[in-house]
Parts: C-alpha cells; sequence; structure tokens
C-alpha cells in the first residue's frame, strides 16, 4: 500500500514524487518505457531555471532522478498496463505483473512526438532532428532549417524559429495548411519563411555527425530532390499516453486528459504535464503541474 503512486518519469511526474515525499507521504513512482521521459532524447536545455549554462536533458533527469531518491520515494522500473479506478485503495498492474495499491495516483504519462518514421530521422535525433521549436531552435541562430507539417503547431514553430534561423522552410504535402487562418497571414507574411506545397520527406541525410540535407519527393508528379538543411524539426502532432486509461478517466476529442486543476474525473487520481494540456510543453511547465499535483494528492490524503 503507498499513498501517492506516480506514473511517469518526466519533469512531472518527477517534480509530483519529490513534493508527495517531502509531505511526508509514502510514494513510489513508476518510471513508464522511458525513465526520464522526452527529455532524454533533448541536447541541450538552457531555459530551465537554476541552470547558467545549458544542460543536457539525460543530465537534467539523471538530478532529478537522484532527488526523488534521496526524498525516500521508491523507484521502480516497470510499465503499467493497467488500472482499475473503479476501487479504493487503487489498483493498478505492472507489465511485471506487480500489483501496486495506493489511496491517490498522479498520472504524468506525457505525450509521445509523433514521427515521420523515414530513413535517418531516429538516427540524428538531437543531432539536427528534433520536435521541440522552443527546445531547440536556439541552437540554430542564422542557419537554414525545415519545418515539417500543415498545422497550427508547424506554423507556430516556424514562426517561432525565424527569431534565430537565417531561413525557415515549410513542408507540406497537401496544396493548403491547416492552420488557423490568422496564422496562416503570419506566416505567409514572414520573408524569412519558404513554403514547400505537396512535398513529403523521404530521407534525413547526414555526414554521420548531423544533418545536411533531406531527400524530397513531389507528391503530385513523384519527382525527387535533395535540399540542403541544418536542421529538421517535425511538427506533426503529438499523442497523448493515455490508450491504459481511456476507460478509466474522461478523455477530451484530442486525447488528453480532461482536469480541473490537476483533478481528474476520479476524486483522487490527478493528472500533470503533458498527459493532460497540449498547449505548452515544457519541462517547467509539466514540473509546476507535477507540483500542483502532488499538493492536491497531499490535501486529498488528509481528509481521506
Amino acid at each position: 500500500m503507498t499513498d501517492v503512486l506516480v506514473i511517469g518519469s518526466g519533469p512531472a511526474g518527477y517534480t509530483a514524487a519529490i513534493y508527495a515525499a517531502r509531505a511526508g507521504r509514502s510514494v513510489k513512482i513508476i518510471t513508464g518505457p522511458q525513465q526520464g521521459g522526452q527529455l532524454m532524447i533533448t541536447s541541450f536545455i538552457e531555459n530551465y531555471p537554476g541552470f547558467e549554462d545549458p544542460v543536457s536533458g539525460p543530465v537534467l533527469m539523471d538530478q532529478m532522478s537522484r532527488q526523488v531518491q534521496k526524498m525516500g520515494a521508491e523507484t521502480v522500473c516497470d510499465v503499467i498496463e493497467s488500472v482499475d479506478f473503479s476501487r479504493k485503495p487503487f489498483v493498478c498492474t505492472g507489465e511485471s505483473g506487480t500489483v501496486y495499491e495506493s489511496k491517490t495516483v498522479i498520472v504524468a504519462t506525457g505525450a509521445n512526438a509523433k514521427w515521420l518514421g523515414v530513413p535517418g530521422e531516429e538516427k540524428y535525433r538531437g543531432s539536427g532532428v528534433s520536435a521541440c521549436a522552443t527546445c531547440d531552435g536556439f541552437f540554430f541562430r542564422k542557419k537554414k532549417v525545415t519545418v515539417i507539417g500543415g498545422g497550427n503547431t508547424a506554423v507556430e514553430e516556424a514562426i517561432y524559429l525565424t527569431n534565430f534561423a537565417e531561413k525557415v522552410t515549410l513542408i507540406h504535402r497537401r496544396d493548403t495548411l491547416r492552420a488557423e487562418k490568422v496564422m496562416q497571414k503570419r506566416l505567409t507574411g514572414n520573408p524569412k519563411i519558404e513554403i514547400m506545397w505537396n512535398t513529403r520527406v523521404v530521407e534525413i541525410i547526414g555526414n554521420d555527425s548531423k544533418v545536411t540535407e533531406l531527400l524530397l519527393e513531389d507528391t503530385i508528379n513523384h519527382d525527387r530532390m535533395k535540399k540542403p538543411t541544418d536542421g529538421v524539426f517535425v511538427a506533426i502532432g503529438h499523442q497523448p499516453a493515455v490508450s491504459v486509461f481511456a476507460d478509466q478517466l474522461k478523455i477530451d476529442n484530442d486525447g488528453y486528459i480532461v482536469t480541473t486543476g490537476t483533478h481528474t474525473s476520479v476524486s483522487g487520481v490527478f493528472a500533470a504535464g503533458d498527459v493532460r494540456n497540449p498547449d505548452y510543453r515544457q519541462a517547467i511547465v509539466s514540473a509546476g503541474q507535477g507540483c500542483m499535483a502532488a499538493m492536491d494528492a497531499d490535501r486529498f490524503l488528509s481528509a481521506y
């Protein structure tokens, strides 16, 4: 039996575990398939408060993990494959077969970026391939970069990158964008941005250390060409990691957990980070929400 069971080990999960343990609660944190979350594939972070010099994602997550353990929370390397929130204490079952019972649960499973699935993409992640312009745009000052996608996220990322890059090319596989009209107007009115319509990425090419060019294909006549680029930002959406909770918690039309503050539709179950909010996707925001969830869980336990 645990007072607080935290599912997920990104900034939201680790912060929740730190605050819950510091409040004197017994805490278990289930790391999930990738301990440290998406920051484990982020090269350098320059906007996380408290670090004068850039810190790599894995280093920041390792420090959070160490802090969690120092506070007395128990870290368990397992993946939750089923949950039962209809009974109390709540019951969560891991792939290991272990059954975890807890008075409260904090869901911090995050959201995973959707990737293109083309050759070179995985090889150059963190070496020119990114899914977060806010995280990595700064490293492409006076460079030529490419954004893939046609929705609001892609347009926002392209506009944001003009703060750093010399030129931004937006590649979209169709001839019209799905982004809001006001965003499209800002995009087309920016002299630094070029749009390539009816084009898809076939391969991301590099020199083994960084991205150098893209192999592209025209979706109409299927002609292929190579385009030099220093960086590729994939912006085709995110998928919240909520499948295990789909029949237990209220989920919105975009797949995110519906919350009031950090409270979910089940009393005693809380959510924090990218799994409940698609608008920010920043480590500091997720950490703040993890703190909120832990404090809400502590208040809930006081009246348990």
